[in-house]
């Protein structure tokens, strides 16, 4: 929405406001669900059983068909093939080892031209990513592609906890729903047309919490999806007033990792169980978690590739119309558990989907030290700490770290004195200020980034040379 538009938007009453996000729910419905949509999710249900032999004999033959459409009637892939051949190369396109690993910026320069020649793009349906980096890219569907995304994410998240497709349910997200200056309720909008309550992440203060609490209640949600930091917010405030009037039957996460602290806060809550999920707008991969607590990967998004330092190279094996062969999400975890001896999942919930390794975090969150290591997961220097209600971990400089503290009650210089020592243990000699803020900023789109890397491209390769340098001379 540009923002003349959304200027019109934020100056109407909260009633037409309502109106105008029930409007564009009509139309997100019509794109992503269709008279086959029931049998599309009875489908994934049942693909849930599959053995893992099942499984592979799948995915590569579905590799092997999305390789083949993309080298024949892609343009950039058809031209990349064709500029290796005149180089001499020749490898061949039907192996996945063969092609080289895709980069974003590739493909924010010129999207078009990774849509199959035999798509029109004005039939499509085009969405951007959320830009984290403030560099956002297109990705177009197909309608029946959109649809067979919404039946499988339908069947593995709410179809898994019993939830029918008309509750009530709530999205906290990052839509600029209302104006970020509003400081009276209401803090949401009613999608009827998706029996949704959506509420904006940008007004989580302790003292507009309650407002989101009694909506909650008064719309009689079900379940709600939202990033685990917007949700441990809540989850707070309701234990802290004795809230017991939102229960709910499931919640899902997403976009964020969730600490375990989180995790039980909210469950408590909200009295339900909370699922984690994964995905991304280019749904070149995405997962959930089921009764068991194991994180389930989705095989029909995409193929998963771990690296070596936990990197995800993924290859969409979906939206056949703009494929993205080897592509760098930009997102790390650790490798998958290993199956069963009979190829399942060996998971207790029984399904046969693979199992998924955890989820870290975005390359660009990982933190450098002086001598050259990586570091990302750094969780759990706030485990246990119950005086910290939002916290993010910024590296200035090499040696310096800055983190920034919205303080719950019982914080104290001790507190603070324990995460700097915490720091320290996984970062070397760093120098490690604490401020304390009000409010945590959130990204463009709501999300709340829990650590940032500032660096300068030229300062990550200093820095990562200099652990070669380190490790040659102690090999030599």
């Amino acid at each position: 929405m540009n923002s003349l538009l959304l200027a019109c938007y934020h100056g109407m009453p909260a009633s037409l406001r309502s109106a105008a996000a029930t409007i564009r729910g009509w139309y997100l419905r019509r794109w992503r669900y269709n008279r086959g949509s029931d049998q599309l999710a009875t489908e994934a249900l049942e693909r849930d059983r599959w053995t893992g032999a099942q499984w592979h004999k799948w995915r590569e033959e579905r590799i092997a068909y999305v390789l083949q459409r993309a080298a024949t009637r892609v343009p950039y892939y058809r031209e990349q093939w064709a500029a290796r051949r005149r180089g001499g190369d020749t490898a061949s396109p039907e192996l996945l080892a063969n092609w080289p690993l895709l980069e974003k910026d590739t493909v924010r320069a010129n999207p078009r031209a990774f849509l199959a020649d035999d798509c029109d793009p004005k039939q499509m349906f085009h969405e951007q990513t959320s830009g984290t980096t403030g560099k956002p890219l297109g990705i177009w569907r197909t309608k029946d592609t959109v649809s067979s995304i919404q039946a499988i994410a339908d069947a593995r998240t709410r179809m898994w906890d019993g939830i029918p497709r008309d509750a009530r349910w709530a999205r906290l997200g990052g839509q600029l729903v209302i104006p970020i200056k509003q400081r009276r309720p209401p803090f949401w909008v009613w999608n009827a047309a998706m029996r949704q309550l959506y509420l904006s992440s940008f007004h989580l203060a302790p003292d507009l919490i309650p407002h989101y609490l009694d909506a909650l209640a008064r719309y009689r949600v079900l379940y709600i999806a939202a990033y685990p930091s917007s949700l441990y917010a809540l989850a707070r405030e309701a234990l802290r007033l004795g809230r017991t009037d939102i229960t709910m039957t499931a919640v899902y996460t997403n976009a964020e990792p969730v600490l375990p602290e989180h995790r039980a806060t909210i469950a408590e809550a909200f009295q339900c169980q909370v699922r984690e999920t994964y995905g991304m707008t280019e749904t070149v991969a995405a997962a959930s978690e089921c009764d068991a607590g194991r994180l389930h990967a989705w095989p029909e998004f995409g193929h998963v590739e771990v690296r070596e330092d936990g990197e995800f190279i993924c290859t969409g094996l979906l939206n056949l119309e703009m494929p993205l062969i080897r592509y760098r999400v930009g997102d790390h975890g650790s490798p998958a558990p290993a199956s069963a001896d009979d190829g399942t999942s060996g998971c207790d919930c029984g399904r046969g989907l693979p199992l998924m390794g955890s989820i870290g975090g975005r390359t660009n969150d990982l933190l450098l030290t002086p001598d050259g290591r990586q570091v990302f997961w750094l969780n759990p220097v706030f485990y246990g700490l119950q005086g910290v209600r939002q916290s993010q971990i910024v590296q200035e400089k090499i040696d310096l770290l800055r983190v920034l503290i919205a303080p719950a009650p019982g914080f104290t210089p001790a507190i603070a004195r324990t995460i700097v020592e915490r720091l320290r243990q996984r970062m070397g000699e760093v120098r490690v200020l604490v401020d304390q803020v009000e409010e945590v900023p959130r990204t463009s789109n709501g999300k709340l980034r829990a650590v940032i890397c500032n660096l300068s491209p030229a300062q990550r390769a200093e820095a990562l040379e200099r652990r070669v340098a380190v490790t040659t001379g102690a090999e030599s």
